[in-house]
């Protein structure tokens, strides 16, 4: 699906500290990765930058596994940034990754989604930009981290229950031996499945003070990024990320930006709009992308956009387009072959 993320991504002076830390030169990052020397110094990259970056490391560390467990572990509380900091000082697990989450909007270009359900948490790793996916190191490294972030705030040897990537990943026993859980590897998608009764473990570095200082301003940040871009494209890319199998509901998509769901209605009140009609809205969009799509049947198109029978997306579709499902797929692909 397509979003319009910010192009400019935040590289913290820890990250290369932690390289150093492993005896790798932030000089030969940057000449792997093809990228000028002042590189090292910039404070912001290009998405383009950052995943060669990445992907410089994955190169010069050998084994995609290794790399992964040797950098999360590595890596200097000290030197984490101010979002990073306000997770470790959390009051508890649950609270540290609800914070992750919520503050990763200010990191892109990936973006975390969060599911408690049963006897399990799940924390699903998404791209905002789904045309360029990162490499395996940085994937691994995201699941790595909120494990780590556990183990560091409760001081206990933490252990997932599942983790998925959906590319090769080096060494898999050594990562199951970090994990402690199973790897799958080849799945749909980049995933932690964490134990649930683990998130009510209280954080033995939970900072009261420091989180008083530091949520205000990160909030006023987050606040500032929603604002710079559409609010309502935001809300609206929530609802096309969400919209598999279901219809998500009001509150899950205010929980997502930090907000109740009387201040989301009420924001999209301001700019004359509702969240029904950004539902609508993102079943349309989404319906006409995967119709473009000759590999996607009407069927699953009718999951996809969250609907239990390809009937009612049928009448949905007519009413959108004038025309069936069928129909504006046949006249859509046969122009493009044109």
């Amino acid at each position: 699906m397509k979003s319009q993320p910010s192009k400019r991504i935040k590289v913290e002076p820890g990250f290369w500290a932690g390289l150093r830390q492993l005896g790798i030169a932030a000089h030969d990052v940057a000449r792997r990765a093809q990228l000028p020397l002042t590189i090292i110094t910039e404070t912001v990259v290009t998405t383009a930058q950052y995943f060669a970056i990445w992907q410089a490391y994955s190169d010069l560390i050998g084994d995609t596994a290794e790399g992964i467990i040797k950098l999360a572990t590595a890596f200097d509380t000290a030197k984490y940034p101010p979002t990073v900091l306000a997770t470790y000082h959390s009051r508890d697990y649950r609270d540290a990754l609800n914070r992750m989450v919520r503050y990763k909007q200010l990191c892109p270009p990936e973006s975390l989604r969060i599911t408690e359900e049963g006897e399990y948490c799940t924390i699903k790793l998404e791209w905002l930009n789904t045309e360029q996916p990162g490499p395996p190191m940085l994937v691994g490294i995201t699941l790595a981290f909120l494990l780590e972030l556990g183990r560091r705030g409760t001081g206990q040897p933490l252990t997932a229950e599942l983790v998925e990537f959906s590319h090769a990943m080096g060494d898999v026993q050594a990562l199951e031996n970090y994990f402690g859980c199973c790897i799958r590897v080849g799945a749909t998608c980049n995933r932690l499945t964490l134990h649930r009764s683990d998130l009510d473990l209280p954080f033995t570095s939970y900072n009261e003070e420091l989180l008083e200082i530091l949520t205000p301003v990160l909030d006023r940040s987050l606040n500032e990024h929603q604002h710079s871009h559409s609010f309502t494209e935001m809300v609206k890319w929530i609802i096309k990320r969400s919209l598999t199998g279901g219809n998500p509901n009001i509150q899950a998509v205010a929980k997502e930006l930090g907000m109740s769901d009387r201040t989301l209605q009420r924001r999209l009140t301001d700019k004359n709009t509702s969240f029904k009609q950004l539902l609508t809205r993102a079943k349309h969009e989404q319906a006409r992308e995967y119709l473009r799509d000759p590999s996607l049947d009407i069927k699953e198109i009718a999951f996809l956009i969250g609907y239990e029978d390809q009937n009612s997306f049928y009448r949905a579709f007519r009413l959108w387009e004038g025309v069936t499902p069928s129909a504006w797929r046949n006249e859509h692909l046969g122009s493009n072959s044109n």
